[in-house]
């Protein structure tokens, strides 16, 4: 099976990585001077620094050759969110199958990337996402890891199992798209708050609070955009919110304990080097779920120290003193 990846951050190249000892795939870099770099050394010295690149993985700059190359195959798109609907307006209307890996909303527009793809490229028949609790580093190294691969076309998603799943790598199936989705970018928002509760040592049983409250607006949320409850409660729901929030190699965590020690928003971001992509939808899952009316207290928080309104700790004091309530 021919196999492109089209985007070389950290996770594009991890997947690339795992992949391509077993199928003939190519890794597109966006730019020259980056392929050309990463050819040469074959390693990602500045997404993934230490991880050596498998001799076939073929690295090039070139969109419309790497496209070709899976055309055929499976193209997978390793963009940030905010490359996803420049990408796919590229795609040929006969790909055989798309796959995107990014998780967040689309900045503007609000829309998820099952959304992105209904409005600006309804041609491409069978499109999906590839989500889960995956460090990149983790998957590059070959470290156990399970993901799962959602579309409304099962073909697809069995097209991802043949390609995706190996030894080391456990892929599951999903027809719940929309759930996928939901959980993937706003667990990347809660992974900020228990970053700051953590960063202002308030204990595990805080942490704990935090994860469980935050699955319940995840959930809320979802159901209210058309998902299903019990996608919520798999690796896209509760296993990547654990991970995201407890991890020490979460982008989004760390942007929680960054501020907890009072850094400004913008010092942290630029010394972060990579996507917090919490940061960037936090305000739209904000948005999003006042149209819903769903109740969202620990993301309004977030959105509320990310904007400078509140300090981490008035935050903290105003997520505890909300009215006591049932828990379902």
């Amino acid at each position: 099976m021919n196999v492109s990846v089209l985007g070389a951050g950290a996770w594009g190249t991890a997947l690339a990585v795992s992949v391509a000892s077993r199928h003939a795939t190519v890794l597109w870099a966006r730019d020259a001077a980056q392929a050309a770099a990463i050819g040469a050394a074959r390693e990602n010295s500045r997404y993934l620094p230490g991880i050596a690149l498998p001799e076939p993985l073929q690295v090039t700059a070139d969109f419309d050759a790497a496209v070709a190359h899976a055309r055929d195959g499976l193209i997978i798109v390793g963009t940030p969110m905010a490359g996803l609907q420049g990408t796919l307006e590229r795609l040929p209307a006969d790909c055989l199958g798309v796959l995107w890996l990014c998780k967040g909303f689309q900045e503007g527009t609000g829309r998820l990337g099952h959304e992105v793809a209904q409005a600006v490229r309804p041609d491409l028949a069978r499109v999906g996402i590839v989500s889960g609790p995956s460090f990149a580093l983790e998957v590059a190294r070959g470290q156990p890891a399970a993901l799962v691969a959602a579309s409304a076309d099962d073909s697809l998603t069995q097209l991802a199992i043949d390609v995706l799943h190996s030894e080391r790598l456990r892929v599951y199936a999903s027809n719940d798209p929309v759930g996928v989705e939901v959980g993937g970018a706003v667990k990347n928002v809660l992974a900020i708050a228990t970053g700051i509760a953590d960063g202002m040592q308030l204990g595990l049983n805080a942490r704990a609070a935090l994860i469980t409250r935050g699955l319940a607006e995840i959930t809320r949320l979802g159901l209210a955009l058309g998902a299903r409850a019990e996608t919520f409660m798999g690796l896209s729901g509760l296993g990547d919110l654990v991970l995201t929030a407890t991890g020490d190699l979460s982008r989004n965590r760390k942007v929680g304990l960054l501020l907890a020690q009072g850094l400004p928003l913008s010092q942290i971001l630029q010394e972060l080097g990579h996507v917090a992509e919490g940061v960037a939808c936090a305000s739209t899952v904000l948005k999003r779920a006042r149209e819903c009316q769903v109740t969202v207290p620990i993301t309004e928080a977030v959105v509320d120290v990310l904007e400078a309104r509140l300090t981490p700790q008035q935050a903290i004091r105003a997520l505890m003193g909300r009215e006591a309530q049932r828990e379902a």
